[in-house]
């Protein structure tokens, strides 16, 4: 039987020994429902009513992911102290100006910033300042740190969860769905709040500033090949079978954008692999292939074949390379046999910045992307100019002060005696 800790008597549970009290569902808002934001007066009252208010801005928005190829937002919610919630369903305003004019001078509070800024900035929203919830969370070694998980884990509460993958794009939205919604922006504030002390505590604050500041810039990254995403690619037989994969994946992007579904309702990824195999010549056998089912086989049989064609009549010359081009360095299991030394390196440096990490209490990959360890060990810049390599490649101040002395002792072990001499 284990000793009970100092000031607990014989009487008391130990406190080692009680369980965790479960987590306050939070199944209703404050101040109920308020009423969806449509046309473009009501939300310049809203606005006026947000801009009466005081403190950061809490900002979510809701797209029709799996549903819909354009990544717009669907719904934006919004919440100050002393304004309460805002819910704005932007498909019918023309004019965003008087709320963007409030939202340009607050900061805002986002859970996973990246995901919500492109459709925000595309409705002419865009944050002076800000605060990620998740990225702090990740900052500070949370396991998980999807918004429910901290939500429960911090404050205590059970957020809802049943409406995470609906299609936001429906018309009328139904009113669970939009308490649903509402729910993540009243527990942001109070989020921020507690993860900030958190921050501080840690002595992790000025991390977290520099990183959000480096989030204002984000840029959605631009795929090379999108096209070598398709599921089932290794199942591709040869380079002519990689030409009708994309053939067929171009074609049905094209019909997915001017449709604006995603491309998987108009034909799954199965079918693409089936019909580069087998290459059919006419609607017969296109439609006999696996996965040619539905509507959007049918419907658009004539461009699949064309599509199929184009790709027969291609000369060996352009037929697409059975690996991707890369426009970095190679990939790291290759190092060994191409650059011996760059690979001892690469060993090196993953394992310390791997017991840093956890010395830290942080994922390794918000230490430094693998990305950029890859780019900076494969060709290293001249010692004194490490920290300045770092920084062009997207290293905030934090992780250059941390991480140079770990790849500086890689690039010189790596190297041997000769090199530090």
């Amino acid at each position: 039987m284990s000793e009970r800790p100092p000031g607990v008597e014989a009487d008391e549970p130990d406190p080692s020994e009680v369980p965790d009290a479960p987590p306050v569902p939070l199944l209703e808002l404050r101040e109920g429902l308020p009423p969806v934001v449509a046309d473009d007066a009501s939300l310049t009252v809203a606005a006026d009513r947000i801009a009466g208010g005081h403190g950061p801005i809490a900002v979510d928005a809701e797209r029709a992911s799996g549903y819909r190829y354009s990544a717009r937002a669907y719904l934006v919610q919004l919440r100050r102290e002393g304004a309460g919630s805002v819910l704005v369903d932007p498909v019918g305003i023309d004019d965003f100006s008087p709320l963007a004019g409030v939202l340009a001078e607050e900061e805002w509070i986002l859970h996973a910033a990246t995901q919500d800024l492109p459709c925000l900035t595309e409705l002419g929203l865009r944050p002076p300042a800000l605060f990620d919830t998740e990225l702090a969370g990740r900052l500070l070694g949370y396991p998980r740190v999807g918004l429910a998980t901290l939500v429960e884990t911090i404050l205590g509460f059970g957020m809802r969860k049943e409406h995470s993958a609906v299609d936001w794009s429906t018309r009328p939205l139904p009113e669970p769905w939009l308490e649903y919604a509402a729910l993540d922006v009243e527990v942001l504030p109070e989020l921020r709040d507690a993860l900030e002390q958190e921050l501080e505590r840690a002595g992790k604050d000025e991390w977290a500033r520099q990183e959000f500041t480096a989030l204002l810039g984000h840029q959605p990254a631009v795929r090379r090949d999108p096209w070598r995403r398709t599921s089932g690619m290794h199942k591709a037989r040869g380079r002519r079978a990689l030409a009708a994969v994309r053939a067929l994946w171009t074609v049905r992007d094209e019909i997915a954008a001017q449709r604006d579904v995603t491309p998987g309702r108009i034909l799954p990824d199965s079918a693409i692999i089936a019909a580069a195999n087998a290459l059919p010549r006419d609607r017969r056998s296109l439609l006999s292939t696996p996965g040619f089912r539905g509507r959007g086989a049918e419907r658009y049989a004539d461009r699949w074949l064309a599509a199929l064609a184009e790709a027969r009549a291609l000369p060996e010359s352009e037929l697409p390379p059975v690996a991707a081009r890369f426009d970095g360095p190679p990939p790291p299991r290759v190092w060994a046999d191409k650059d011996p030394v760059a690979a001892a390196r690469l060993q090196r440096a993953r394992a310390d910045l791997a017991a840093l990490a956890e010395k830290l209490v942080l994922p390794v990959e918000n230490l430094l992307t693998p990305d950029t360890l890859r780019r900076v060990l494969w060709e290293p810049p001249e010692l004194d100019g490490l920290g300045d390599r770092l920084q062009e490649m997207g290293a905030r101040p934090w992780q250059v002060e941390l991480v140079s002395p770990v790849l500086i002792r890689a690039i010189e072990d790596a190297a041997g005696p000769s090199a530090q001499s």
